[in-house]
C-alpha cells in the first residue's frame, strides 16, 4: 500500500456506517485504521466509535441494527464476550473462546460474529520474531481478546501450537472457565493460575486493560521475567507502555500490540465484504503501520526486532 497521503472520506447520505463499541473507548485505533483505508480504496463506509456501557449493550445493539445503513460493528473491551448472546451465528474460533470482535448483518437480517483477535496475535508473533510452539505461555486477563490469543496459541497440531498456556485473571472463576471450555474442545494443556508471577514461562501477555492508565501498576513483575523470555502488551494506548519499556530495558524483545491489529485488518475487511482491500493490505501494510504507530516508536516500523532500551525508557523518538 502505498503512503499517499488522502482525503478524509466524504460522508453521505448513502455512507455506510459501522460502529466500533468499547467502554472506554478512546484507546481504540481501529476508526484512525480503517477510514483513512476505506478513503484510499474508494469506499463509501465510515467506522464511528460509540461508548456504551455494558448494561445498555443489549438494547443498543438491538436498536442499532434497526438503522438499514449500519452495516456491522466491531467490538472491544468489555463487549466482545456479552455480545455472543445477540447474535445468531458465529464463527468455530468465536464460538470456542465464547467471544467476537465483528459483527455483520447479512442479507437475511440475521446477526453473525466473527473473531479476529487470535488470529492477528499468532501473525504478530512470527512478524516479531518470537517462537510459541512448544512454549510455555502466560496470558494475564481472561477476557475476550486474552480467550481469543488462548484458542489460537492452543490450535493446531501438537508440534505447532504452545505446549502450556496458563491464564490469570482477578476475577473469581473467568480465567477458569475460559480454560475450561478451550481445554475441553481441542485438548491442549490450558490452565488457570493463581497469580500473575511471570518466572518461568517464556512468553507473557497482557491481555488485561493495565496499562491504559498512567497510573495503572504493572500487569507483572518485569524482573521476574526469564533472560530468554518475550512479552507483548496489547493495550492500544500510551505505547510504549510501562512494562514494555521495563521489559527492554532489561534487554528483553517486549513488543506493543499493535502488530495485533494489524495483522487482522484484512481478516476484517474480508469479514466485511471489502475483499479488494484486504488483497491491498495483504500485500503491504506499511501505511498502516506509519498511522499507528507513534512517533516515539516511528524507528520500529522497519526494524521491529531491534531491542532500543534507550529511547523506549526514556520514551523519546529514536
Amino acid at each position: 500500500m502505498s503512503s499517499t497521503a488522502c482525503h478524509p472520506p466524504v460522508i453521505s447520505g448513502s455512507t455506510n456506517v459501522y460502529l466500533i463499541l468499547g467502554d472506554p473507548v478512546e484507546q481504540v485505533l481501529a476508526p484512525e485504521t480503517f477510514n483513512p483505508l476505506f478513503a484510499r480504496c474508494g469506499i463509501n463506509a465510515v467506522l464511528v466509535p460509540v461508548q456504551v456501557a455494558p448494561e445498555d449493550l443489549t438494547s443498543f445493539v438491538k436498536t442499532a441494527f434497526r438503522a438499514k445503513n449500519i452495516k456491522g460493528m466491531w467490538l472491544t473491551i468489555p463487549h466482545k464476550t456479552p455480545v455472543m448472546s445477540l447474535l445468531d451465528r458465529c464463527s468455530q474460533v468465536g464460538s470456542l473462546a465464547g467471544a467476537v470482535n465483528a459483527i455483520r448483518r447479512n442479507a437475511d437480517g440475521s446477526l453473525e460474529g466473527g473473531l479476529f483477535d487470535g488470529e492477528g496475535f499468532v501473525a504478530s508473533l512470527d512478524y516479531f520474531q518470537m517462537d510459541y510452539a512448544g512454549k510455555r505461555v502466560l496470558i494475564i486477563g481472561a477476557g475476550g481478546a486474552a480467550a481469543a490469543i488462548a484458542a489460537s496459541l492452543t490450535g493446531g497440531s501438537l508440534t505447532t501450537r504452545a505446549s502450556e498456556v496458563a491464564l490469570f485473571d482477578p476475577a473469581p472463576g473467568k480465567a477458569q472457565a475460559v480454560a475450561l471450555r478451550i481445554a475441553s474442545a481441542n485438548g491442549a494443556f490450558i490452565h488457570d493460575t493463581a497469580n500473575a508471577d511471570p518466572a518461568g514461562y517464556d512468553l507473557v501477555i497482557n491481555a488485561s486493560p493495565l496499562g491504559l492508565k498512567p497510573t495503572d501498576p504493572l500487569p507483572c513483575d518485569v524482573s521476574r521475567l526469564a533472560p530468554h523470555a518475550a512479552l507483548v502488551d496489547i493495550v492500544m494506548k500510551n505505547q510504549p507502555t510501562p512494562v514494555v519499556r521495563a521489559a527492554r530495558a532489561r534487554g528483553l524483545n517486549a513488543q506493543p500490540g499493535f502488530e495485533m491489529l494489524i495483522q487482522q485488518t484484512h481478516l476484517y475487511l474480508d469479514f466485511f465484504g471489502f475483499t479488494e482491500a484486504a488483497q491491498i493490505v495483504r500485500q503491504d501494510a506499511s501505511t498502516l503501520r506509519q498511522q499507528i504507530y507513534p512517533q516515539t516508536m516511528q524507528c520500529e516500523i522497519h526494524s521491529p526486532m531491534l531491542a532500543r532500551p534507550a529511547c523506549a525508557a526514556a520514551n523519546m523518538p529514536c
